[in-house]
């Protein structure tokens, strides 16, 4: 929780970062009560510059009257080198990548125990797709998030081992079971998932490195993967292999 800003002396700006960093992995969405008290301000106050924040695009108000981050953060976010370059060194890649498969491609990086997408391309096959641009997913049931959270410290291991809810029928919940499938993307390098984030669909995915660090993962998700696996798998490869090269070419991390 803030800090309490509600002192003399602290500045607007103060109050509305205040706001704002109220939100985190576990307050996605806030009543004008809980904002300010989580802000450690008046009620009338969060209740004027909340507006003001929903008014720019900071905070949006959803139909039930809560609060949200507003996509405009995201659209700033973007902005930020690493994450640009990221992105943009990777385009020509996702856009080889579609073309050759015709399914949707995911561009993801890990969020603490989330996968956030910074890009996606979709495919031309009917297959349902839960992920969009700034989105953020469970790691477990989706391939790149098996992929990052294979190549992840430890302690994030364990905080998502021991929190596995279930998507859908299909989902792994057993840690067990998830470890092994861990170990399997280490030695085989790269990750599938079936049905696991949602009904009819199966992703494959595999990791991005820059320098032999791992710093990102690039995915498929499509009907089924069958027969197909083998050529897939290498397609990806490929693209990685090239985002790889470009993001250590231009120093981007």
């Amino acid at each position: 929780m803030a800090g309490n800003t509600s002192t003399p002396g602290a500045t607007v700006t103060s109050r509305a970062l205040a706001l704002l960093g109220a939100f985190d992995e576990h307050h996605r969405r806030l009543t004008l009560t809980d904002l300010a008290a989580r802000a450690g301000l008046p009620v009338p106050t969060a209740h004027r510059l909340v507006g003001e924040l929903v008014a720019w695009g900071a905070l949006a108000r959803t139909p039930s009257g809560e609060y949200v981050v507003g996509r405009r953060l995201w659209d700033i976010g973007l902005l930020a080198p690493v994450q640009t370059g990221l992105r943009q060194l990777a385009s020509p890649f996702l856009h080889d990548l579609y073309g050759a498969t015709l399914a949707t491609v995911h561009l993801a990086v890990r969020d603490g125990t989330e996968v956030l997408y910074l890009d996606r391309l979709s495919g031309h096959a009917s297959v349902p797709v839960v992920s969009s641009i700034g989105s953020r997913l469970p790691m477990h049931a989706t391939g790149v998030g098996k992929v990052l959270l294979a190549h992840a410290p430890d302690d994030v291991q364990q905080a998502v081992l021991a929190d596995l809810p279930r998507v859908t029928a299909y989902t792994i919940t057993q840690p067990g079971t998830l470890r092994r499938q861990l170990a399997r993307v280490l030695r085989d390098d790269y990750a599938t998932t079936v049905e696991e984030m949602s009904l009819g669909g199966c992703s494959v995915a595999v990791p991005i490195r820059r320098d032999g660090e791992v710093v990102a993962a690039l995915g498929m998700v499509l009907p089924s993967l069958g027969r197909e696996r083998p050529r897939l798998v290498g397609a990806l490869q490929v693209a990685s292999r090239g985002i790889g090269r470009a993001l250590s070419a231009s120093g981007n991390e």
